[in-house]
């Protein structure tokens, strides 16, 4: 309703119910040619299934097919995973939340995801949920893993889990207005890759704004990180 009466200020993401992925594909191409909306939303796992696991993949041929993107939002760990955690206090924003999305992101890398579809582009908050700093480390081990054959469903990618990070992932600043975190990813990932956002309303400071108003960037540079990286990301 907010975007309808405001479509000068406000986009929207369709939230679909991963449950059953024909649905929600189905779901998704309502949400973008007949209301209108930018892409999807996904609170990671749903009941402990994560989305590399193929039954699910017909969201992702969706999102490939409408060139839209689908934002992994975080979620708590699963429950085959979440113990650990929650006897630490751990398990939401402080950490958990973290965890969780990276190795969700990750697994989808490992998949072959981005081979079957390689238009497909993915969204994560909190400048990709550590993975940015995992590069390197993430393409030697990915490597050996292979390699070793020690896991069935480790299988060769086309391209290094590091490319696909570069080419198929987009990061945003949400709860990370540290300026040498944002200046790192942009160093690693490339300054298309990184977006401005807030992480509103549960971690809603001005600082924050003025932290990244102030980044030590130039105005071309500046004006991709606020503005035209979102707008060709979500197509606005």
């Amino acid at each position: 309703e907010a975007v309808r009466r405001h479509p000068d200020r406000f986009a929207g993401l369709a939230a679909v119910a991963p449950q059953d992925p024909a649905a929600a594909a189905k779901e998704l191409e309502r949400g973008v040619t007949s209301l209108g909306l930018k892409g999807a939303i996904i609170n990671s796992h749903t009941l402990g299934e994560y989305l590399d696991d193929t039954k699910f993949w017909d969201i992702f041929a969706a999102a490939e097919a409408l060139k839209v993107p689908i934002y992994l939002h975080p979620n708590t760990p699963s429950a085959g995973m979440i113990a650990p955690f929650l006897e630490r206090g751990l398990e939401g924003a402080l950490y958990g939340f973290g965890v969780e999305t990276g190795m969700h992101l990750l697994a989808i890398i490992t998949s072959g995801a981005f081979d079957r579809f390689p238009g497909l582009k993915i969204v994560v908050g909190h400048l990709g949920e550590a993975l940015p700093f995992w590069l390197f480390r993430l393409d030697y081990m990915h490597r050996a893993s292979v390699m070793a054959k020690r896991y069935s469903f480790m299988k060769p990618l086309q391209r290094k889990p590091s490319d696909y990070l570069r080419e198929n992932v987009y990061v945003t600043t949400s709860g990370m207005a540290w300026e040498p975190a944002i200046l790192f990813c942009r160093s690693v990932l490339g300054a298309d890759r990184v977006m401005y956002a807030m992480d509103y309303p549960y971690q809603f400071v001005a600082e924050e704004v003025a932290t990244q108003d102030n980044l030590a960037l130039d105005d071309a540079d500046k004006k991709k990180f606020f503005q035209l990286n979102a707008e060709r990301v979500f197509a606005l």
